[in-house]
């Protein structure tokens, strides 16, 4: 029996090999830490990458900012945030700290989302911010990105005198890897920036995909825009399925990011088994929160699928749709492939909000029949943006046999 991870909880589905059904499982599932998960991050920030320590970097800062995670990445900031505020008051009790949640596009963390992150202790200890990508007063320019658009970022970023970003690694279906520069862009950037960087004429290259950053545009717009907001050193974390941290890097922004990438492809990469029928998931909450996030899971199975494969895809979706533009992208259209055609017709300087993750659901719904297991009150919305729901597993898994049977007839 496999237990697949399922908002909160799991779903159970029955594996037999004897049937032909293949488990692609991470090396990260069986890997065995050697030292506590406090013990992994304390190590890491007494051996930085290329780059003093952290400690050394703090001494006469009067301001210093922590870019961190919102509520759609699962950072344990309880463990990662204590230790990186000890290492800073070793040589610095009196700067003022500020956390600048990331959220990008994202909504704001709420006050109950901020103290289960980051527990009362570290919330008496610093200054917390929600970062609001269409709050133009709190932006500042600092130039054009490689790729033409503006780069404007948060101004108390800008402002500080140390700038630091904690966050995590895993593979990102389009910027190659998450954490080190993405704390930034689309981090902490306006949203005039994030819709320039994620154009579809990005979103299409081949090099936009899971794992690659050379010759990736949106990646090299991102290393550029970290460049430019002085992000001096980050405390990055590997978590497994469990999310429990098994490894970390810190120190350089583009060298430790780059020793953090190297390590996650050593234990994500799995071999590919082309399948007629493919389930996948987000890993859980918070990663699965809504049908937005999901299109990550779909990429993954998009990955690995024959053509004309069908995708089951679960995600607790306890947050809904996920965006309003995002909804009416797919569902005012009468096929995915007049949402693609909209799209890619879309001038670079005129991307429209989440336009990137109606591009890429639509990409994958022009090979791929989708199947989505998540809450029945999402059962209409979902079969409105073309794909189907199903209520179970079960009845996911028997929807996907007979569509293949089906496909099998009319070839």
């Amino acid at each position: 029996m496999l237990y697949l991870p399922y908002d909160k909880n799991y779903l159970e589905f029955p594996f037999d090999a004897n049937q032909g059904m293949h488990l692609l499982s991470p090396p990260s599932s069986g890997f065995k830490r050697s030292e506590s998960q406090e013990g992994i991050v304390e190590n890491a920030l007494s051996k930085p990458i290329a780059s003093e320590n952290l400690a050394q970097l703090v001494e006469n800062k009067s301001n210093i900012v922590i870019i961190t995670s919102d509520h759609t990445r699962p950072v344990p900031s309880q463990i990662t945030m204590p230790i990186i505020l000890s290492e800073i008051r070793k040589k610095n009790k009196s700067a003022k700290v500020t956390l600048l949640i990331s959220t990008g596009m994202h909504r704001p963390m709420s006050e109950e989302e901020i103290q289960a992150r980051f527990g009362k202790d570290v919330l008496s200890q610093v200054t917390i911010v929600n970062h609001l990508a269409e709050k133009d007063e709190d932006m500042i320019y600092l130039g054009i990105l490689p790729s033409g658009g503006e780069l404007w970022i948060n101004k108390l970023a800008v402002e500080a005198d140390l700038l630091i970003a904690e966050g995590f690694i895993e593979p990102h279906f389009f910027a190659g890897y998450s954490g080190g520069r993405k704390s930034v862009l689309p981090g902490i950037a306006s949203h005039k920036t994030v819709l320039f960087n994620h154009n579809s004429d990005f979103i299409n290259s081949p090099y936009a995909r899971t794992g690659i950053l050379e010759n990736n545009p949106i990646h090299k717009d991102m290393i550029w825009a970290a460049g430019q907001a002085k992000l001096a050193y980050i405390v990055n974390v590997i978590i497994n399925s469990k999310k429990e941290i098994i490894h970390c890097v810190a120190g350089h922004p583009v060298e430790a990011h780059k020793r953090g990438c190297e390590f996650v492809e050593k234990m994500t990469a799995v071999t590919l088994k082309p399948a007629d029928i493919i389930i996948s998931t987000n890993g859980g909450y918070p990663l699965d929160q809504n049908v937005y996030q999901a299109v990550k899971g779909m990429t993954a199975a998009e990955a690995t699928a024959k053509d004309g494969a069908v995708i089951i895809m679960i995600a607790g979706c306890r947050e809904g749709i996920g965006g309003n533009n995002f909804y009416h992208q797919m569902a005012d259209a009468s096929t995915p492939k007049e949402t693609m055609e909209k799209i890619m017709a879309t001038l670079n300087i005129e991307t429209e909000a989440d336009q990137w993750q109606s591009q890429i659901l639509a990409r994958v719904l022009l090979k791929h029949k989708v199947i989505l297991v998540t809450e029945p009150k999402l059962a209409e919305q979902v079969e409105k943006m073309h794909m189907k729901y199903a209520p179970t597993l079960e009845a996911a898994f028997n929807m996907a046999l007979i569509q293949k049977v089906w496909t099998q007839k009319l070839l």
